[in-house]
């Protein structure tokens, strides 16, 4: 029986393009259905009518959405590769990582920055801990959880080049500038990743978007 393995997804989503680098760590053959969140299609309300959102992965005809349920989903269907740790503690500290929250920068006003920029860095202090004696979170092999935080690695670049300001240097965040860079050139992530220029004008015109209905209200 031919696995059937479509991935809804658009083409700068974050969090889409976790399900896309565990696919392809795992090898997995799938189709590409790329969405426009302005007039989303009726399949992808068919297959997420609750969040009507991407990502959606759908598999032999069933959909499962939320990235971090179809990391989870992909991990235990296809065995290659395991992404997840098998010690259960250590299962249980990854999901938690996961889902932390590293606040954005790029969307502030300019008096805003400063205790966005702040928050940002004593955020990225912990992960830097997370790392101590690892190349990845994951060890010695692109896991779970650099994938889940695998976004940090272009929009963290992005957050810098649109703000002017540096958010990750070396000589505060070692381990993580490390591991940003053994990530991202990774031949399997460094492939997905979506065109840098589209990025930078796509986050120009949200922050700017976000600065005008700050501005009036």
């Amino acid at each position: 029986m031919v696995e059937e393995v479509k991935l809804f997804r658009t083409w700068s989503s974050p969090y889409a393009l976790r399900v896309v680098w565990a696919l392809q760590l795992k090898g997995i053959q799938y189709e590409t259905v790329l969405e426009d969140v302005s007039e989303k299609s009726d399949l992808l309300h068919r297959y997420n009518p609750v969040y009507k959102k991407v990502p959606v992965l759908l598999h032999n005809g069933r959909p499962i959405s939320e990235s971090l349920v179809i990391l989870e989903y992909v991990d235990e269907t296809w065995k290659q590769h395991p992404l997840l740790p098998q010690d259960p503690y250590a299962r249980a500290t990854a999901r938690f990582w996961a889902k932390f929250v590293v606040r954005d920068c790029y969307t502030h006003e300019e008096e805003e920055q400063e205790a966005a920029l702040a928050e940002a860095s004593e955020h990225l202090q912990k992960l830097e801990e997370e790392l101590r004696g690892k190349k990845f979170f994951g060890g010695d092999n692109i896991g779970y959880l650099d994938i889940a935080l695998g976004w940090l690695a272009n929009l963290i670049r992005v957050s810098e080049e649109i703000c002017s300001h540096k958010v990750v240097n070396y000589e505060r965040f070692p381990l993580l500038c490390a591991w940003l860079k053994e990530f991202s050139d990774a031949p399997v992530i460094k492939d997905c990743w979506p065109p840098h220029d589209k990025l930078i004008t796509k986050f120009i015109a949200l922050r700017q978007l976000h600065h005008a209905r700050s501005s009036s209200t």
